[in-house]
């Protein structure tokens, strides 16, 4: 039976049409995929169906939508829920100084009477913090995950702030059609499989998933039937087993897309080190690294791996001074001072977070900006002299950022467009730019690709080469997919509990990489 019908759904932002009567429908307990490019429409079609406010503010949409055969037209997110409907945002939609368990229980909150409220009303209820701890508990668990249902929102890993997320809207019980915008973009390949089993299961109870993914293996093993959406029009609507995925990569981008692994230019990376780490230790709430030992040669991609909570997205963090940190850091064999972000940027190294709302962009500034303000502020760059003063210089930082929207091919109206407006993608290749923008001899990229599509992500992996091979610039990319480390990396390092548990040339095979990620030491690796 149908469970949801869109027909003919368009929507405009001013002169812009980014949906062109597109038309969407889900079974019952189907498994339905939702794939395209970043700005073909996918998150606007998902906040239409759950009423997001954007959509109304800004002269809401054309077409209908049907549940169970009858119009639905939500206004809001609450008429969204009430008629049965989650969504997992791509962007997180937590409060920080909550804990696990309430934002889980958030607007559902369990209670108990109290005198004053048998008197006054339900107002003054009572919280039933006990029950709502094990509601939590229940429902992540059903997720695999071992995270302590009390413990505070803010300063855990992005990845764990994703199956909070998911864990919310798992917690309800009229739930009917979840929405799942890149859940498992922050979570390392074995945290996704065990999530993608967690979406079966909510399959076989008849409730219906639309997943919205880049990762086409993802789409391809765990969806019943694909919509493919491009320029914001729907290309093709197929059942999963009639279709292959690169078939799917072309009809998303209009174009063959080869994900395969660059052939390995004839470059000789001598022994000489641009950073070497000592007994690093970094408290990062989920990622704590515990006394690590790592060098880094001049002029390598240096690919850093691991599962979830092992430590990997500490390094950086803990290298750019954004979390407490000890031990030592030597970089151009200058011993580098801790816990202080200016000095890391000083040093010529840049660092692209994998939280890029959090820590990566002004989102209420324009593109040109976030793409030149670290360059403004540390290098004193895009600037003319008037007299005693020092004044930005717009041209020179529209003509830079004009060629930053060329190259990495960020799709906005233009340089003064806020980045509160771009989509995921295109926000996470304006982080990039301002990386780039510093001109570094040493980046730090972790989770470059995370969010983007398949179209966009080679293009990021192939500026991250052109960096390397062109100007010898020294990478660290920190990854959750292996298979986007092995594709770009001189060597890998796999992170377990802390430490390096081996380093491996990237055409390892893959139960040596899965030993190393167990934990399990192997008898031969590089160094």
């Amino acid at each position: 039976m149908e469970l949801l019908h869109m027909e003919n759904i368009i929507k405009q932002y001013g002169e812009n049409r980014v949906l062109n009567n597109v038309s969407l429908s889900i079974k019952e307990g189907e498994i339905h995929g939702l794939v395209g490019e970043n700005g073909a429409g996918k998150s606007t079609l998902m906040n239409i169906l759950f009423g997001m406010p954007v959509i109304h503010s800004t002269g809401g949409f054309e077409g209908n939508i049907f549940i169970h055969g009858k119009p639905f037209s939500p206004k809001s997110p609450e008429d969204a829920m009430k008629a049965g409907i989650g969504m997992v945002h791509q962007e997180f939609m937590l409060i920080p100084g909550f804990t696990v368990t309430e934002n889980i229980k958030l607007n559902r909150e369990r209670t108990n009477s109290t005198l004053l409220s048998k008197i006054f009303g339900k107002r003054l209820e009572k919280l039933d913090l006990n029950t709502m701890a094990k509601d939590s508990r229940q429902v992540l668990d059903k997720l695999n995950m071992s995270i302590d249902e009390y413990l505070p929102i803010a300063g855990l890993p992005v990845g764990y702030m994703q199956f909070v997320e998911i864990a919310r809207e798992i917690d309800k019980e009229n739930l009917k059609l979840l929405i799942l915008d890149e859940p498992t973009a922050v979570l390392a390949e074995s945290e996704a499989s065990q999530f993608l089993d967690v979406v079966k299961k909510l399959s076989d109870m008849g409730i219906s998933v639309l997943f919205i993914s880049h990762r086409l293996d993802e789409i391809k093993k765990v969806t019943d039937s694909i919509t493919i959406l491009r320029d914001g029009e729907m290309v093709k609507t197929i059942e999963t087993d009639n279709i292959s995925i690169v078939d799917i990569a072309r009809l998303m981008v209009g174009r063959n897309i080869e994900m395969i692994r660059r052939k390995d230019e004839e470059k000789k990376i001598k022994d000489e080190y641009i950073l070497e780490l000592k007994d690093l230790e970094v408290n990062m709430p989920g990622e704590k690294v515990k006394g690590l030992d790592l060098q880094i040669r001049k002029g390598e991609i240096l690919g850093i791996g691991g599962l979830a909570g092992q430590g990997k997205i500490g390094i950086a963090n803990g290298i750019m001074g954004l979390f407490h940190t000890s031990g030592t850091i030597i970089k151009d064999g200058k011993e580098l001072p801790l816990n202080d972000p200016r000095a890391s940027l000083n040093s010529s190294i840049a660092f692209l977070s994998e939280d890029r709302r959090g820590v990566g962009l002004l989102l209420d500034d324009p593109i040109d900006f976030n793409i030149v303000y670290s360059s403004l502020e540390i290098q004193d760059r895009f600037l003319k002299e008037l007299g005693p003063f020092n004044l930005i210089d717009n041209k020179s930082v529209r003509e830079h950022t004009l060629k930053m929207i060329k190259e990495l091919d960020i799709r906005c109206t233009g340089p003064k467009q806020h980045t509160r407006y771009l989509s995921g993608g295109n926000q996470q290749k304006v982080c990039i730019a301002r990386a780039l923008t510093l001109e570094p001899d040493l980046l730090l990229v972790s989770e470059p690709t995370r969010g983007i599509d398949i179209g966009a992500k080679k293009l990021v992996l192939d500026i991250l080469v052109k960096l390397n091979q062109e100007l010898n610039m020294t990478v660290i990319i920190t990854s959750s997919e292996l298979g986007e480390l092995r594709q770009i990396s001189h060597r890998i390092a796999i992170i377990y509990d802390g430490k390096v548990k081996g380093i491996l040339p990237p055409d390892a095979s893959d139960e040596q990489f899965g030993l190393l990620m167990a934990g399990e030491t192997l008898d031969k690796v590089v160094s």
